[in-house]
């Protein structure tokens, strides 16, 4: 629902998911799963937390204070950026349970970790902290603890800097890059550079870059 919010509202270009009390998300209730209620933790469009499959196309950046672990972990991988203080813990565990990571850990963690530490970590279930998470690239950003908001709210502000329809069609692209060959993704930005011709931001950019000023962009 929050998405839905963002993806029908203008003014919003970007969001960010965070999580509360110096905690993102520890992932699914075990008390739920071993009741059978698993149905309570998906919905139809999103899956997981309504949120690992959904289709959107504004970026998310995910803020990680503390644990991200198993569904939780898998949250913030389905986020666009990761901003993470030192006190953040990733790990998907889910193997220490007799289950696996079926919400976009397995598909996911081996995109942005190099094969054999995904390998690692999705085989032992043992997690790795914020700053190896940012040594080995998952995380973009590392904060001292308690920073992780703030640096992603600044992040964000970076991101409506830009063309807001250019962002979007880059995130979407990013999104899929991993499924597709060379040519492929070279045809995706081929046909979004056809629909930038026809916006206004496309011809706000180049005016106000010779008019030596920052450009307002509308998103259309």
């Amino acid at each position: 629902a929050a998405i839905d919010r963002v993806e029908a509202d203008d003014q919003i270009w970007a969001a960010i998911l965070t999580g509360a009390a110096g905690m993102f998300s520890a992932g699914a209730d075990l008390k739920v799963l071993s009741a059978g209620r698993d149905k309570e933790l998906f919905t139809k469009r999103g899956n997981f937390g309504g949120f690992v499959l959904l289709p959107r196309t504004k970026p998310v950046i995910a803020a990680v204070e503390g644990p991200a672990l198993a569904g939780g972990c898998e949250l913030a991988l389905a986020c666009d950026l990761i901003v993470a203080s030192t006190t953040a813990k990733f790990g998907l565990p889910e193997v220490k349970r007799s289950l696996v990571a079926a919400a976009g850990g397995l598909a996911r963690l081996p995109r942005v970790l190099p094969p054999q530490m995904a390998a690692h970590m999705l085989l032992t279930g043992d997690p790795i902290d914020g700053q190896r998470a940012y040594d080995l690239g998952m995380v973009c950003e590392l904060t001292e603890p308690g920073g992780a908001l703030e640096a992603a709210l600044k992040l964000a502000g970076k991101l409506n800097a830009n063309a807001p329809l250019a962002v979007r069609h880059t995130a979407r692209i990013l999104r899929d890059v991993a499924d597709r060959t060379f040519d492929e993704t070279f045809k995706e930005g081929r046909s979004a550079i056809r629909e930038l011709l026809a916006s206004d931001d496309y011809k706000e950019g180049p005016r106000a870059f010779v008019e030596k000023r920052p450009p307002v962009w509308t998103g259309k």
